[in-house]
């Protein structure tokens, strides 16, 4: 018998997990660290594992067997159909267990369930809609480095790429440059030792820089601005007429808000919900057998 639900939104930079009751009403969150399929299923176990004990200790419950838990996951790596496999065949044991991408529980929440297109800007992106007819879309999401347009690896990427030039002498040094330089270990041997050993979620760590000196310097801006137009490009491409209302999801959603175009932001909305309260929502309708 079902007795919790719990919603988890799992991508390259951490784990959060909404835990409810099986009628749907919410107790507790809780966090842990990066469950993104692409860092491998044995770590993304731990980590949801991680966030649920949080979860039920910030409610003040001892964590029940799992099979009275029925738990839903948007997960960034689902689009590889053998980590997805994998990742089901290591469950450890839930009452019920209903698995899809971030972008589609992400594209849940913000919206309700309802008609409406997302694009989320994390450590990676990816556009999804649920158009007037039910029927899904989906743009982008194809993965770090050969994709994920104005993700936080995507900017990582081109600040390095910047600082490399700037180390050379091939560009102008600043005081942005100096900030990735001196995250990424200070000098050459000690970048070049960082670049060999740097995950889409690494890369995805000098973001924060690129946002924070976007104002001061070029280059940064340049960052910003290139993801503004990434971002427009997967938005029309999910509904060209612009007719379904967007949702700019995510943890630099709201820093590439000022680089969209006016239309575009004409027609955006606040989300409604996150990632996590969709995956909740796709359990609980599971359930209930929806």
């Amino acid at each position: 018998m079902i007795e919790y639900l719990i919603g988890v939104d799992g991508g390259g930079t951490g784990t959060r997990v909404r835990l409810a009751r099986a009628d749907g009403s919410e107790l507790a969150q809780g966090q842990g660290g990066p469950s993104g399929l692409s860092l491998g299923i044995a770590q993304a176990w731990k980590s949801v594992a991680d966030a649920i004990a949080a979860a039920f200790n910030a409610a003040g419950i001892a964590q029940p067997a799992r099979a009275s838990i029925a738990i839903g996951l948007g997960l960034a790596g689902v689009h590889n159909p053998l980590w997805a496999e994998q990742f089901v065949a290591a469950d450890p044991g839930f009452g019920a267990l209903r698995l899809d991408n971030d972008g589609y529980t992400t594209l849940i929440g913000a919206h309700g369930g309802k008609a409406g297109s997302i694009v989320a800007i994390g450590t990676g992106s990816v556009g999804q809609a649920i158009l007037a007819d039910g029927s899904r879309r989906e743009v982008g999401g194809w993965g770090f480095p050969t994709g994920d347009e104005a993700g936080g690896g995507w900017m990582g990427l081109r600040a390095i790429a910047h600082i490399e030039k700037v180390i050379d002498g091939r560009a102008p040094h600043s005081a942005f440059a100096q900030a990735v330089i001196d995250a990424c270990g200070g000098e050459r041997n000690a970048i070049q030792v960082w670049i060999g050993g740097a995950t889409q979620t690494v890369f995805a760590s000098l973001a924060p820089l690129v946002v924070a000196h976007a104002e001061s310097n070029d280059t940064a801006r340049a960052i910003l601005a290139d993801a503004g137009r990434e971002v427009a490009l997967m938005a029309h491409a999910l509904d060209a007429a612009g007719q379904l209302p967007l949702a700019l999801c995510g943890g630099l959603g709201a820093p590439l808000r000022a680089y969209l175009p006016p239309d575009l932001l004409a027609r955006s909305v606040a989300p409604l919900g996150d990632s996590a309260s969709g995956a909740l929502r796709m359990i609980e309708l599971h359930v209930r057998g929806h």
